[in-house]
């Protein structure tokens, strides 16, 4: 038997016994490591089943409960026939996406954008809060040497922002915007930086998230309760307006907010998930031509390149870190912590070998 942090339903998350999963031929079995505690892992506690499906999904034939965790790293156990490229005792790093590989977006390219997409970690093949889990083969990536198992549990957020700051119209020496500071706020800020960004604005309430932007490269940062964000990005850029605007918050009233800041012809990149449908002022982007591009999770390109630069060096997310826990305390001082102390974390990791 092993132990897993499982969810039943909302604000019904338990850490109780599993059967200790098998590998079978074309899977890797793993050790998690440490395990990041997601936004979207809240939204399921708080109000879900949101992505958690309720009917067998189509890919994994699985539904709740399931083992949660989609943020992670570990060592690998065992490998299945027919597996290459993996060996027992390699360190990896986890890519949850599940896509269904024939739907028209798979077959266009565009996996991360499934019509069936499924998650590691909410969707089925276990999760990363566990002592053990079985998953194919391709979901697998070798870290290399200099990445520690820490900071690879923080891969999947840097490919979130890696790939929205892509797939947008950002280039060298543009300004930007970042609404929110969050975990993915923060990556975003960490990648603009490393992409040559010359202004990088933050649009953000809490004190700790302001002091995290700033020391991760934010060159300007406004609490939109104090100033005015419009007239306080045009001064910084010569009333032109900010090139793009990354929203990481999802808050209605804060979009709303900070678009007459955007540019003529300039692009907002939504990243965050909604709770709610928002009322969006429209004529405010329609008279100034701009741009609203939706970002979905990541490409597999994205996930490698954040290995990649973790391993030159080129990021360096550990202070986004402000706690490690055991797997056994994951609701009360992870999940319920991050609840009722939003302002003193960014990302908190569960040790999943800790019980």
């Amino acid at each position: 038997m092993a132990e897993a942090v499982r969810f039943h339903g909302s604000g019904d998350i338990r850490v109780e016994h599993t059967k200790e999963p098998q590998c079978g031929r074309g899977e890797v079995k793993m050790k998690p490591a440490y395990v990041g505690i997601c936004g979207s892992d809240l939204h399921e506690y708080l109000s879900g089943p949101v992505l958690i499906p309720q009917r067998e999904h189509p890919i994994t034939g699985e539904k709740s409960p399931v083992t949660m965790g989609h943020e992670f790293s570990g060592i690998i156990e065992a490998v299945g026939d027919d597996v290459k490229g993996l060996s027992r005792g390699q360190r990896a790093v986890v890519r949850p996406t599940i896509v269904d590989g024939d739907c028209m977006a798979c077959r266009q390219g565009h996996r991360h954008c499934c019509k069936n997409i499924g998650f590691i970690g909410l969707s089925g093949y276990g999760g990363g809060m566990a002592q053990y889990i079985v998953a194919p083969a391709e979901h697998y990536y070798p870290l290399p040497d200099n990445v520690s198992l820490e900071t690879a549990a923080l891969v999947e957020p840097l490919a979130v922002a890696w790939h929205a700051i892509n797939i947008s119209p950002f280039k060298f020496g543009d300004s930007a915007l970042v609404l929110g500071g969050g975990p993915i706020g923060i990556g975003v800020i960490q990648v603009l930086k490393l992409q040559g960004a010359k202004q990088i604005i933050l649009v953000e309430l809490m004190e700790s998230r302001k002091k995290l932007g700033e020391y991760y490269g934010a060159t300007h940062i406004y609490d939109p309760r104090e100033v005015d964000i419009p007239e306080e990005v045009n001064k910084i850029t010569e009333n032109k307006g900010s090139d793009v605007i990354f929203d990481t918050a999802g808050v209605e009233v804060a979009l709303n907010g900070v678009i007459p800041a955007c540019r003529v012809h300039g692009s907002i990149v939504n990243i965050a998930v909604w709770e709610n449908r928002p009322a969006l002022n429209v004529n405010n982007m329609t008279y100034k031509e701009v741009s609203y591009i939706g970002a979905a999770l990541y490409d597999e390109v994205s996930f490698k390149n954040v290995i990649e630069a973790l391993s030159h060096g080129q990021l360096n997310p550990e202070r986004m870190i402000t706690a490690k826990i055991k797997l056994s305390e994951a609701v009360d001082k992870g999940f319920q912590e991050l609840i009722d102390h939003r302002d003193q974390h960014c990302k908190i990791l569960i040790d999943a070998q800790r019980t």
